[in-house]
């Protein structure tokens, strides 16, 4: 996904720097233009802003917080535009650990997949003060096909990327449970999947998920069980802070645990239809 990111911003003709801890990742990105660098000291140097595409809170708060890391190291002013999926808790301590550096953060997690952020249609939904947001809009405008403004505070971003996360999580849920009522009476999975998408639910996420649960397509990773997991415990802990009661969220969270315990950490998402088809007594 990052490297999709920075290969957009690369085409809208910006000075690039980039670091990474895998070297083949910073390579391939040098290869098409963009400057190598050997530490986040230099990286950050002479920078305005600052994007990290990283999937864990743990790993990003570390990235700032950390000796020679984003907040010692950004110029006084300079933009922390974090654009992974992180909690609530997290983007906090973020926020204020860059403003006692004298920086701000702007959090703009996306929606999508990594072709999609490839060819910069993505969507972005970006949260922090109006100003900081605005100086990230060229940025933006290249990785997204649309901008979703989140609101004057990161975490405004972070809650709707977790609410929309919940609601795709259950939407794949009923997709599988879906496929697997038709199944228990003969029918095509495919001629459901034609109904659900030409009929109430024309949208990506069904079209998506819902054709990889027909075919099967489970080792084509888009969005693996890891990260769906790590996400379900993100959008509960959010939950659970606002008092939020979200019991078709906690089916979701339950699929995901079953594909783990079955060997299926590392499939696509939609292997959820595996895990209902295993319940419902369907061999898959």
């Amino acid at each position: 996904m990052g490297s999709g990111m920075a290969r957009r911003i690369l085409s809208g003709g910006h000075d690039l720097a980039v670091y990474d801890v895998a070297p083949a990742a910073v390579a391939a990105l040098v290869a098409d233009g963009a400057r190598g660098t050997g530490s986040l000291r230099e990286l950050c140097d002479g920078r305005d802003v600052v994007v990290t595409m990283l999937v864990d809170d743990a790993s990003v708060v570390s990235l700032a917080t950390q000796s020679g890391g984003l907040c010692e190291s950004l110029p006084k002013g300079g933009i922390h535009l974090a654009m992974g999926t992180y909690g609530v808790a997290a983007i906090r301590t973020l926020e204020a650990a860059h403003a006692q550096a004298g920086q701000t953060l702007v959090a703009a997690p996306v929606l999508g997949r990594p072709d999609l952020a490839a060819a910069g249609q993505l969507g972005v939904v970006p949260g922090g003060p109006e100003d900081a947001v605005a100086r990230c809009a060229p940025l933006l405008n290249l990785i997204g096909r649309r901008i979703f403004q989140a609101g004057p505070k990161p975490e405004c971003a972070t809650a709707i990327k977790l609410a929309n996360n919940a609601v795709l999580g259950c939407a794949m849920v009923a997709m599988a449970e879906g496929f697997a009522l038709v199944r228990k009476y003969g029918v095509q999975p495919q001629v459901f999947q034609d109904v659900m998408v030409e009929g109430l639910f024309a949208s990506t996420a069904y079209k998506v998920y819902g054709q990889k649960m027909v075919d099967e397509s489970y080792d084509q990773v888009g969005s693996p069980i890891t990260v769906g997991l790590k996400d379900a415990l993100l959008i509960a802990a959010a939950a659970d802070l606002a008092r939020v009661p979200m019991p078709s969220h906690d089916v979701y969270h339950q699929r995901l645990l079953g594909a783990v315990a079955h060997g299926d950490a590392d499939r696509d998402q939609a292997v959820l239809a595996r895990e209902q088809a295993r319940a419902s007594g369907i061999d898959s």
